[in-house]
C-alpha cells in the first residue's frame, strides 16, 4: 500500500491524459518512503462508461479519486500526502477544468491491517537497492 484509484468520465478520455496523471501520484507517493514502501505502491485508472452526473442535462464530466492506505499514519502524514496529490491533480486538470463541467475529487480510506491479504515478492527488490 498505498493504492491510488482513479474513476473518470469516458467523456474526457483524450483530453484527460490518465497515464501521465498515475505517473505523478507514483512520483509523489514514492517521495514518501519509507512512510509508504515504494513495492507497494499501485496507482490505476478505470474508465467509466455509464454514469450520470447532475441533472444529465449537460456533457459534464468527473474524476475521483481513492488513495487507500493502512492505518498506522499520523493525521499530519496523511494531511501532507492528500493535500500534495490533490493540489497535482487540480495542476493536472487545470485546462479541462477551464473548458469544461468537470467536478474533481478525492477521498483518503484507511484501514486496518486485519481483512487483509497480500502476497507480495516486489517489496525485496526495493530492499537490495540503495537509495
Amino acid at each position: 500500500m498505498p493504492h491510488f484509484i482513479i474513476e473518470y468520465t469516458s467523456n474526457i478520455k483524450n483530453a484527460a491524459h490518465i497515464p501521465a496523471l498515475l505517473e505523478k501520484a507514483n512520483k509523489i507517493l514514492i517521495s514518501k518512503s519509507p512512510t509508504f514502501p515504494i513495492g507497494g505502491i499501485r496507482s490505476r485508472a478505470i474508465e467509466l462508461e455509464d454514469y450520470y452526473i447532475a441533472d444529465g442535462q449537460a456533457d459534464d464530466a468527473f474524476v475521483h479519486a481513492t488513495l487507500k492506505i493502512g492505518s498506522g499514519r499520523s493525521e499530519q502524514v496523511k494531511a501532507s500526502v492528500c493535500d500534495e496529490l490533490f493540489t497535482m491533480m487540480k495542476d493536472h486538470f487545470k485546462e479541462l477544468y477551464n473548458q469544461r463541467y468537470f467536478a474533481l475529487s478525492m477521498e483518503l480510506y484507511e484501514f486496518s491491517e486485519a481483512g487483509t491479504y497480500k502476497w507480495n515478492n516486489i517489496h525485496g527488490r526495493f530492499k537490495q537497492q540503495p537509495r
